[in-house]
C-alpha cells in the first residue's frame, strides 16, 4: 500500500512553512508521499479566503513541484459544500483502495480536533500525524492510539494571515513565501 499524507487548508497564500512540512513528511519515512489538497474555506474559521481556489491549487502546484514526493490533489475541491475533513477522508478511502491515508495536521489542529464534525470517526479510520508548532504544546504521552507526534520537526512561527498582511501593506515577503508564489501572486495581482 502506497502510505499517503492528507495535508490539507486553504493556503491563502501557501507558505514557507507550509512547504517545510510538506517536504519534512514527505522525507522523514512515516509515509511514501504527501497530497497538498487545497479545500474550501475551513468550517470553524467561517472566512471567505480572499484567492479564488484556482489560484490557490496553482500556488500549491509551483511549491509542490520543489518538494519532494508531494503532489497537489483537488479532491476536496470538488466535493459537496461546506467541506469537512470527514467526507473527504470517506471519498478517499473509497476512490484510492490501494493507498493508506493519514492526516497530517498541526498541533493547533489537534488541539481543537474535537470540535471537528466527526472526529472520532476520523480517529477510527484514518492515522492522525501531528506536526508541532510553536505555542501549540501537545503531550505525546496523552495521545489515543493511531495517533502520533513529530517531536522533532523543524518548527517556523508563520501564518497565511501574516502573508496576506505583508503582501498588503507592500512588504519584502523574500524568505517567507517561496519565490515562485511572490511572482504568481504579483502576475495576477492578488492580496493588494
Amino acid at each position: 500500500m502506497i502510505r499517503t499524507a492528507l495535508f490539507g487548508g486553504s493556503f491563502d497564500p501557501i507558505h514557507m512553512g507550509h512547504a517545510m512540512v510538506a517536504n519534512f513528511v514527505a522525507q522523514c519515512g512515516l509515509v511514501d508521499e504527501v497530497w497538498l489538497m487545497p479545500g474550501r474555506v475551513n468550517p470553524l474559521k467561517c472566512a471567505a479566503p480572499p484567492a479564488p481556489e484556482s489560484h490557490r491549487v496553482e500556488m500549491c502546484r509551483l511549491v509542490a513541484q520543489d518538494c519532494t514526493h508531494t503532489v497537489v490533489s483537488e479532491v476536496e475541491l470538488s466535493l459537496p459544500s461546506p467541506s469537512y475533513t470527514s467526507q473527504t477522508v470517506r471519498h478517499l478511502l473509497s476512490a484510492y483502495p490501494d493507498r493508506k491515508f493519514s492526516l497530517l495536521i498541526g498541533s493547533d489542529n489537534w488541539l481543537c480536533f474535537n470540535r471537528w464534525r466527526e472526529y472520532d470517526w476520523l480517529l477510527n479510520h484514518i492515522e492522525v500525524i501531528i506536526y508541532p508548532r510553536p505555542g501549540y504544546e501537545v503531550n505525546k504521552d496523552e495521545l489515543p492510539e493511531g495517533v502520533s507526534l513529530l517531536e522533532d520537526a523543524p518548527q517556523v512561527l508563520m501564518s497565511s494571515t501574516f502573508a496576506r498582511a505583508g503582501l498588503a501593506g507592500g512588504l519584502n515577503m523574500n524568505f517567507f513565501l517561496p519565490s515562485k508564489v511572490i511572482n504568481y501572486i504579483s502576475n495576477h495581482q492578488l492580496y493588494g
